[in-house]
């Protein structure tokens, strides 16, 4: 950018989608500095270093740290190397197919396998009760019914997770339009009125 105007339309145009940014990240369970570092890295052409990064989101060296940590170990964000500087240097995972892969995938693992974890204690425990209680059976077959959501839930984001990391645009293209018809053809007959017909005559 070599005007003035450019230059701060450019900024102006950085703040607001960092902050947009790190506003969004509460919503997937992310950390809001965690999102805001992210969205910095990405913006930025060149990496940037631990106090660059400080000074434009004000924040602590500690905090910084902490969540640069979290970014490398969700392979958001990559070490640089740069010639003849000792500092450590940041740049950010640059293609937003493998950035929404990347978290969907530590978010599966993080959320999904703990809480499976627990329901099978549950079950454990239940295996322990007598047959003949009619309690314990009914609260077997809901926590079985969970256990079986999670399956699901969890073979689903394995199954897209390979569509998105090679950015197979026409078949994900084509998981949503199946899901479309789906919604659209339940909302359908959910409309049809108690008689058994669509409202017409005949």
């Amino acid at each position: 950018m070599n005007s003035k105007k450019a230059s701060g339309a450019y900024n102006e145009a950085l703040d607001l989608f960092v902050s947009y940014w790190g506003e969004m990240s509460s919503q997937w369970g992310i950390n809001k500095t965690m999102a805001q570092i992210y969205a910095l890295l990405y913006v930025e052409n060149e990496a940037m270093d631990t106090d660059s990064i400080m000074q434009h989101l004000s924040i602590s060296r500690g905090n910084a740290n902490m969540n640069l940590r979290s970014l490398l170990e969700w392979g958001l964000v990559h070490k640089v190397n740069i010639k003849g500087m000792r500092k450590d240097f940041y740049t950010s995972e640059k293609d937003i197919w493998n950035m929404a892969a990347k978290i969907i995938d530590v978010r599966r693992k993080r959320e999904i396998s703990p809480i499976k974890d627990k329901l099978d204690q549950c079950s454990a425990v239940l295996e322990k009760a007598p047959e003949d209680c009619e309690d314990t059976a009914e609260l077997k077959k809901k926590i079985e019914n969970f256990q079986m959501f999670l399956k699901l839930f969890n073979d689903f984001s394995e199954a897209v997770l390979p569509y998105i990391s090679e950015k197979n645009v026409d078949q994900i293209k084509g998981i949503v339009q199946m899901a479309n018809m789906y919604r659209l053809q339940q909302e359908s007959v959910t409309e049809i009125p108690e008689g058994g017909t669509n409202g017409k005559n005949g």
